[in-house]
C-alpha cells in the first residue's frame, strides 16, 4: 500500500483499504473510515478494533 511506515496510502490505495475493512469485517464504509482515523493504516489493528465494533451490534 504505502512505500514505508510514514507514507499514506494513495487515494486508490485508500479506498481499496476501506472496501476490503468494509467486507472482511462486516462494518459500514463510514465505521472503516472512522478505524482508518483512529488507527492508522496498520491491518492487524484494524481488523482487531473492527472486530470490536461487530460484536457490539
Amino acid at each position: 500500500m504505502a512505500d514505508g511506515p510514514d507514507k499514506l496510502p494513495s487515494a486508490p490505495d485508500h479506498r481499496l483499504l476501506i472496501q476490503r475493512l468494509v467486507k472482511e469485517a462486516n462494518i459500514t464504509e463510514e465505521q472503516a473510515r472512522g478505524l482508518i482515523a483512529l488507527v492508522g493504516y496498520d491491518w492487524t489493528s484494524l481488523i482487531r478494533e473492527a472486530r470490536f465494533l461487530t460484536r457490539k451490534r
